[in-house]
């Protein structure tokens, strides 16, 4: 009884906590971000003039007063279906503010609690904190990220901002003021090293300000289960959220991520090598999978009236065929030009003619031959993994358009494409 009564005290904390922090939310962003205080400089101040102009009286550049609407983008995506590498087509814009997977703080502040706690927490709660991160970051205040990383930033400052080098604001000016005139911080992407190695850590006001300088937000997150959770946030007059659905061939997903997460997917790498499937393999995560990318198209494409014109299902084997067609048609959905840097990365990031390229050097990597990497999978896993996968996840694959094998031959022939071509319409 002791320990239980201890249990739930934990959990009423955790929620009251929770009910605080969105109250906290509704006020500062009802108020506006130029009205709470958030965004003045409280850092150090370099010579630069440039960069002076951003804090005296709250400056912004031309791209904050341009008339045009402001976008707020969400490419919405389950592990290892291809969206960091979608995710680029709007890091390399230079009127977007783009974050990579902001939402994996909260997740390891959950993670990290007592496994009593983490197992009793509800669902909700996380979907909660998710919603209102998201809805914050959008609306520009970036400091919101302090009540989950770890540990605590101090005066605003952390150096512990989860892949920070895969935002190219977050390494360039204001954030960086070091970065004035470095070809790194203005052609494709800051490496994993030269980010952090030149701006040191992370300050948040400034990263705050920087969004505020451009005209649009765009956010990457794998850790939303399902499309219905975001229906808050479509619904918000505040936002004009556009989400941008990936969705990538189960059977490809599981090869990845057994690539990629090789100590979690020992099991299954016992059973491809060997053809017999251990005993303690988890099929729950991939079913999962299968699940929440079924159920979010379907309720997509069906096109409610609190998604309709916000939703866009596209493919990644579609769009790794013809990344330059999809990424035009990406940008007309969410009603923005396509810049010519992001033309210009799509063809200096696309043709790549190393086969390691995309999943076995880097699990983080964004330079692939993308044809190549469509079917790729079909050489790697063995057919009685396959034959369950088509069995597990049979509706999903029927629903997005990908064909079942049904032998070894079938699956190894890669040049009879699995992908059927399809043209996915919501329904008007």
């Amino acid at each position: 009884m002791e320990c239980s009564w201890k249990t739930v005290l934990l959990l009423v904390c955790a929620s009251l906590g929770i009910q605080y922090t969105a109250i906290r939310t509704l006020r500062d962003s009802l108020s506006g971000p130029c009205h709470s205080g958030v965004y003045q400089c409280q850092s150090r101040q370099p010579k630069d003039s440039r960069w002076r102009a951003l804090c005296d009286g709250n400056t912004l550049p031309m791209e904050a007063s341009s008339s045009a609407p402001r976008r707020h983008i969400l490419v919405f995506a389950t592990t290892r279906s291809g969206s960091s590498f979608t995710g680029q087509f709007f890091n390399q814009h230079p009127g977007i503010f783009y974050v990579f997977e902001p939402l994996y703080h909260i997740q390891q502040a959950f993670t990290n609690s007592t496994n009593r706690l983490r197992r009793v927490l509800d669902r909700r709660a996380l979907l909660g904190a998710y919603r209102d991160l998201l809805l914050n970051l959008y609306t520009c205040d970036v400091r919101f990220l302090e009540n989950y990383i770890r540990p605590e930033p101090q005066e605003h400052v952390t150096g512990s901002f989860f892949r920070r080098s895969s935002s190219r604001a977050l390494c360039s000016p204001p954030v960086c003021p070091e970065a004035w005139g470095e070809a790194s911080a203005t052609v494709g992407q800051p490496d994993e090293t030269w980010c952090p190695k030149k701006c040191g850590p992370l300050n948040l006001t400034l990263a705050s300000m920087a969004c505020l300088s451009r005209s649009h937000v765009a956010i990457k997150t794998v850790r939303v289960p399902a499309v219905g959770d975001l229906r808050t946030l479509t619904e918000d007059p505040r936002l004009d959220l556009r989400i941008v659905h990936l969705v990538r061939d189960p059977r490809a997903i599981l090869a990845s991520r057994m690539t990629a997460f090789s100590e979690q997917f020992r099991a299954w790498k016992i059973w491809n090598a060997t053809a017999r499937q251990p005993r303690y393999v988890d099929l729950s995560q991939i079913t999962s999978t299968c699940r929440d990318m079924a159920e979010s198209a379907e309720m997509g494409l069906q096109n409610p009236a609190w998604l309709r014109g916000r939703y866009l299902l596209v493919r990644y084997e579609d769009l790794a065929l013809n990344p330059e067609e999809k990424a035009r048609e990406i940008y007309r959905f969410v009603g923005l030009e396509m810049d010519k840097n992001v033309q210009l990365w799509i063809a200096q990031n696309t043709k790549n003619s190393a086969p390691s390229a995309p999943e076995w050097n880097y699990k983080y990597s964004t330079t692939r031959d993308s044809k190549a990497t469509t079917e790729s999978w079909r050489l790697r896993l063995s057919f009685d993994i396959v034959r369950t996968l088509q069995t597990l996840c049979n509706d999903t694959l029927s629903l997005l358009g990908y064909r079942l094998v049904h032998s070894v031959t079938d699956l190894r022939n890669i040049s009879n494409s699995l992908v059927e071509t399809r043209s996915f319409q919501t329904v008007l």
